[in-house]
């Protein structure tokens, strides 16, 4: 099988200008290197092919694949995750991931909100300012949580994203309105626990793999999972696998990832954040339908390592489900 790879790598737009944290949802050579590496020892051929301009420039020479693994994450607009796969899906190439439905909803989180909480699922209770008057609209008690509706990597979050009265609301919804051009999502502060769940499959099939607990360190900036505390994920945080077994709360943070997942329609793999309250009631509070794959930095690899598993085995499982999903497109086309 022939596997074409799109990316966003991160040293291409650092060289035009850009700035590190405008970059810092790209993905480093290594990353790109350690897919190649495990596609290779899976017995797959693989093609470098970049991100969606250059796939589009690709595609023009006549260039085809049987199956793209894509990780692109696109520079622009509130639907930028979605747009390889799109032009992807115009050539009726299949490829590892969500669709452009999925990806363009899970990348706004106020939407996801809004679908999820129509399904039963918990979420924080939640508002959009979308412009700065938009702040005097808001009615929910303090303390509160802000960041860009739009964004991942804990892009546009601090300490200074907890906020505690009307004016340092007013402060922060400006400052991320001008920072980033996009909505800003308010949301009811949860001050509990905070986990990652990993998620494999699509649909009924979907399953989480297991959970993982994040501890701030003393150095870390307090209470949140800060773009800080992500960039130097090594000094400042701590990752602790979370059983079912010794910890009965598991059973419903996980309940609440996969149904999260099989509700938005995620697929192949990927990542839902859980927080608890201040009672210890865990709340729905983001998907990432494409997941960071650094080996070694990333949070679902680091997860499969508590769990003992490989990374290539990790990738193989990605690819599997969607060669499984290709299986059954190709069956109901026959039909």
């Amino acid at each position: 099988m022939h596997i074409g790879l799109t990316y966003d790598l991160r040293d291409d737009y650092l060289a035009e200008g850009y700035s590190e944290e405008e970059t810092a949802e790209f993905d480093r050579p290594d990353t790109i290197e350690a897919i190649e590496a495990a596609l290779d020892e899976l017995g797959y051929r693989t093609d470098r092919i970049g991100n969606a301009r250059r796939l589009i420039a690709r595609l023009a020479q006549g260039d085809r694949w049987d199956l793209v693994f894509n990780i692109a994450e696109g520079l622009r607009g509130l639907s930028r995750e979605a747009q390889a796969p799109a032009i992807l899906d115009v050539y009726d190439i299949p490829y590892t991931f969500s669709d452009p439905l999925v990806l363009s909803l899970s990348l706004h989180k106020g939407l996801t909100n809004t679908v999820l909480r129509q399904a039963g699922i918990p979420t924080p209770d939640f508002a959009l300012v979308e412009r700065p008057a938009d702040v005097d609209a808001v009615d929910l008690p303090f303390p509160l949580f802000v960041k860009p509706a739009a964004e991942g990597t804990s892009k546009g979050i601090s300490a200074n994203s907890i906020i505690r009265d009307r004016q340092a609301l007013r402060a922060a919804c400006s400052d991320l309105l001008l920072q980033f051009h996009q909505p800003v999502l308010v949301e009811t502060f949860l001050s509990g626990r905070e986990f990652t769940v990993g998620l494999i499959g699509s649909g009924p099939a979907a399953k989480a793999l297991g959970t993982m607990e994040i501890h701030l360190l003393p150095e870390a900036e307090a209470e949140v999972y800060s773009y800080t505390n992500k960039e130097r994920c090594e000094d400042l945080v701590r990752y602790r696998l979370a059983g079912r077994e010794e910890d009965p709360l598991i059973s419903q943070v996980e309940e609440i990832a996969v149904t999260a997942w099989r509700t938005l329609g995620g697929r192949d793999g990927g990542r839902v954040d859980v927080r608890c309250d201040a009672q210890g009631r865990p709340h729905f509070l983001e998907v990432n339908p494409l997941p960071g794959l650094h080996p070694h930095h990333s949070d679902l690899p680091i997860l499969c390592g508590f769990l003992g598993v490989s990374y290539v085995d990790l990738i193989d499982r990605i690819v599997s489900s969607a060669r499984r999903r290709m299986k059954v497109n190709c069956k109901m086309q026959i039909a």
